[in-house]
Parts: structure tokens; sequence; C-alpha cells
């Protein structure tokens, strides 16, 4: 039989074969941003856990637009795929009802980096809290005391949490928060570059940038080469995420470094946790820890690492 189809270049549908078992062995990702060098390792993670298991990954990016959201989440729902995973892109009226119809219909939903507010789902994230402080800690400890951050939209869980771990920091080493310091952008390039322009541009202008993921953190980079500001004698500068070569740059760039792989295995992991019908119906959040890698953007010299792994975290979601 296997040689009959071989020689008739038979191929079954996998469509027919769907609609009567009605699993189609598909999984969708939503990604809000391909583009963000965070997000490939992400991807490679998810694919990772799930192939082994027999299914296939499509993905959608949606350029941080909750309404290419909606008609992703829409198609997946049609097109009857198994499972999806999510990075949710910014919600400012906070309609999360696109999700719930997924669940609603059976389709189990991890999110994951990001988790939609006030919305009880499975989710991976990494500890942005302490990554953040762990960060700000480090430049504090260095003598700085004008330390801006910039972030991306606070409608944004992850951008929420950076900044606390910001104010943590600070408010721990008893230095007061300056507005003229803080910048929301987009976690997109062009905010990076042009927020560290105007800050550098400023009177008195910081001693040191907390650019709170990579992309902004390449931008604030192209701001920093055109204005020739010296790093880290004139300002220092350190980012939330590895960026691209930032190891091999001069000087090499002090990184929170996210667990981006583990962080798609994990998601991938819980997801088919939850196809295989086994888990308990209360959605889990499972915590990874980053790391501080530092270099010589802050401290001109020499490179360390300040232990920040640690055990997943696992917990039920009240």
């Amino acid at each position: 039989m296997g040689q009959a189809m071989r020689d008739l270049n038979y191929h079954p549908n996998n469509h027919a074969r769907s609609l009567k078992s009605r699993r189609s062995s598909v999984i969708g990702i939503v990604i809000s941003d391909i583009t963000n060098p965070f997000f490939p390792l992400v991807l490679r993670g998810v694919e990772s856990a799930i192939v082994q298991h027999g299914y296939i990954l499509t993905i959608f990016n949606t350029d941080d637009n909750v309404e290419r959201e909606r008609q992703v989440f829409s198609m997946l729902r049609t097109h009857r795929v198994d499972g999806m995973l999510a990075v949710v892109a910014p919600n400012p009226a906070n309609d999360v009802s696109h999700i719930v119809q997924a669940i609603d219909m059976g389709i189990p939903v991890v999110c994951l980096d990001r988790t939609p507010h006030g919305l009880n789902v499975d989710s991976v994230v990494v500890d942005n809290i302490r990554g953040s402080a762990m960060c700000v800690r480090h430049l504090v400890d260095l003598g700085h005391r004008k330390i801006a951050i910039i972030n991306g939209s606070s409608w944004l869980q992850t951008a929420r949490d950076r900044y606390k771990g910001y104010e943590m920091a600070l408010e721990e080493a008893n230095i007061k928060i300056e507005r003229t310091l803080v910048r929301e952008g987009d976690f997109r390039f062009d905010s990076g570059y042009k927020m560290t322009k105007d800050l550098l541009l400023s009177h008195p202008r910081p001693t040191a940038l907390f650019v709170a993921n990579g992309t902004m953190g390449l931008g604030a980079l192209q701001g920093l080469n055109e204005l020739a500001i010296s790093c880290p004698d004139q300002v220092a500068l350190a980012i939330f995420d590895e960026i691209p070569g930032g190891r091999m740059l001069r000087p090499s760039i002090t990184s929170v470094v996210q667990p981006a792989y583990d962080l798609g295995v994990k998601a991938g992991e819980l997801l088919i946790s939850r196809l295989s019908g086994k888990m308990s119906p209360t959605p889990v959040t499972i915590t990874l820890q980053a790391e501080l890698i530092i270099g010589e953007s802050t401290t001109g010299s020499g490179r360390a690492a300040i232990p920040g792994r640690a055990k997943t975290a696992f917990r039920k979601k009240k």
C-alpha cells in the first residue's frame, strides 16, 4: 500500500482527517513583533517542545496591533487548531473576549512573556521585576544617582513590571524618582533612538540609561553613536534583553539576559499538558528567572555574571 501511495504521489487530506477526528495536529502562535530578536529563540523553544508530540507550529505576527490579534484568533478558531500560544499586544480597552472565546470552545491558550490584564489564563513569564531591580541596583552600586529608564507601553504587564523593578531599586537606595528621567515608548527601535537622544540632549542629563528591551536598546546605541557620547565614560548603558552581537561590541553591553529558549519550551510543554487532559482546570503560571551579565557599557572593563538563575517558580493562579 505504501509503495502504491508513493507511485500515485498520494497525499492524505489532513483537513478531512481533522474534521473526522476533531484534531488538526496544528498549534498556532501569535507573536507581537517577529522582528524583535528575542522571539526567534522563543519560537525555537516552542517548536522543540511540540514537534516530538506530532504537532506542527503555525506563526502569526500582529505588530502589537490588538485588532490584528483578534483577527488571527478568529481565524485560528475557524481552522480548528488544537491549541494556541500568544504574546499579547497592548490592549488599552482590556478586551480579552477573543481569548476567552477560544478557551470556551475548548482550545487551550497559553500566554507567554506577557499576560493579559484581568484574565486568569495559563502563562509562562520571566520575573521582570527582579531582573529589572537587579540591573538598576548594579547601576546604583556603581555610584549613579541620575538613572533614566526608557520603557515600553504601560498597557503591557512586562513594561509595568520592569518599571516596578526600577522604582524598587531606587527606593531601596533612597534615590528620589525624577519623572523627567522616565520615558515610555513602544518596545521598538525608533522609540529607543528618539528617547535616548531626547534624554541626552536635556540638562542636566542622566549619568546612566536603563533601556527596558533589546530592540529599544539598539535604538539607544544608534542615538549614542550619533551624539558621539562615549559609554560608559559619559553615560552608562544597561539593557533588559541580550541584543544581537552585544557581547562582541566595544564596549560590550551590560544586559539582563532572559531565558528565551526555555520560555518557549516551557510554554510548549504546558500547552501539551493541557491538550493531554491530565491537568487540573485551574490556570497556572510558570515564572523563569533572568541573569544579569555585566559588560563594559557600565563598568568600563571586565565582565562578570550576577547570579540570577533560580529554580523555575511554578504556582497556581488564584
